[in-house]
């Protein structure tokens, strides 16, 4: 009797051993697996190769922000704003700086897998990023096609391909029904006190404007060197082209960068002749939907601007 359970517990223990040493090769293959690694390019060229889906990403701007939570991802890290973030599931998580200057402190305690950086801005960051061990992908918006292409190349970051697929012909059937019925001249002016710069189509703002079906008047200035998308403020040139609306983005005080940049304008006496003035059509467009990247909610902003042109002016 001892015999046969001495057997029955030999056998049972090299039936064991079997199945140990069967599923060993199955388990040492799925931690080496490279089947699964995928790999994207950024703005830049950058190749970026992931072997698992980034769980903790952290986003240095807007844009970015509201693309990842449209395409149904989250953040571990949003860029640090004065007041409530644009989207509100965000609002308890971490700020870590902005494009212009990274917290690098907070970035390291959210552990991040990815930064979500501007092509322009933030490239001198990439090898700072790496030695925390995430990587950083680079973009930027100077049209809303570029917006397009964020949302595909974050969909294939997130592997949602698909639900990227869905935004962007949800934002361009949207985009379709937007058009001013009459075109007005408008000068698009960025502005901070004692620093004001027109829009030229080739920038973000520009390119909404002229989806919207507004004329730039400034379409034609001389570009600046450093921000090649805005040029020199021409009071002289502005006054010839007479816009019909002169529409400020500020991402300070808006009624300040306002009063400043009139009683700049108004050194010059004819500039209360502009159609603009007259009517009284010189006003701060929104922070979040101007003078930044704003996302998805790009045709809000199209949408927004149509509305302003399409409304009644007295000097016409």
């Amino acid at each position: 009797m001892k015999q046969t359970l001495l057997l029955s517990f030999l056998l049972l223990f090299v039936l064991s051993g079997c199945g140990q040493a069967a599923s060993t090769p199955e388990n040492i293959h799925s931690s080496t697996d490279n089947s699964k690694q995928y790999s994207i390019t950024d703005f830049t060229g950058q190749k970026i190769t992931f072997n698992t889906v980034p769980e903790h990403v952290v986003a240095l701007s807007n844009g970015e922000m509201d693309i990842i939570y449209a395409l149904g991802g989250k953040l571990v890290g949003r860029p640090t704003t004065s007041g409530k973030p644009i989207i509100a599931e965000a609002e308890a998580v971490e700020q870590i700086g902005t494009t212009h200057e990274l917290d690098l402190e907070k970035i390291t305690s959210v552990r991040p897998d990815v930064v979500l950086g501007n092509a322009q801005m933030n490239a001198k960051d990439v090898q700072t990023i790496q030695e925390l061990g995430a990587q950083m992908v680079l973009t930027e918006a100077q049209a809303v096609d570029d917006i397009k292409s964020q949302i595909t190349l974050f969909g294939e970051m997130l592997q949602k391909q698909e639900k990227a697929k869905e935004l962007i012909t949800q934002m361009e059937d949207k985009l379709q029904t937007l058009k001013t019925e009459d075109t007005k001249r408008v000068l698009l002016v960025y502005g901070a006190p004692g620093t004001y710069m027109a829009a030229l189509p080739n920038s973000l703002s520009g390119n909404i404007l002229e989806i919207a079906g507004g004329e730039n008047i400034a379409s034609d200035f001389p570009s600046l060197e450093t921000y090649p998308q805005y040029a020199q403020l021409n009071v002289e040139r502005i006054i010839e082209a007479n816009p019909e609306y002169i529409l400020l983005m500020s991402h300070g005080n808006p009624e300040e960068v306002k009063e400043g940049f009139m009683k700049e304008m108004e050194q010059n006496a004819a500039w209360n002749n502009l159609d603009a003035v007259k009517a009284g059509n010189v006003d701060i467009l929104p922070a979040d939907l101007f003078g930044t990247n704003p996302g998805t909610r790009v045709v809000d902003a199209v949408e927004y601007l149509v509305k302003i042109l399409d409304s009644p002016n007295e000097a016409s």
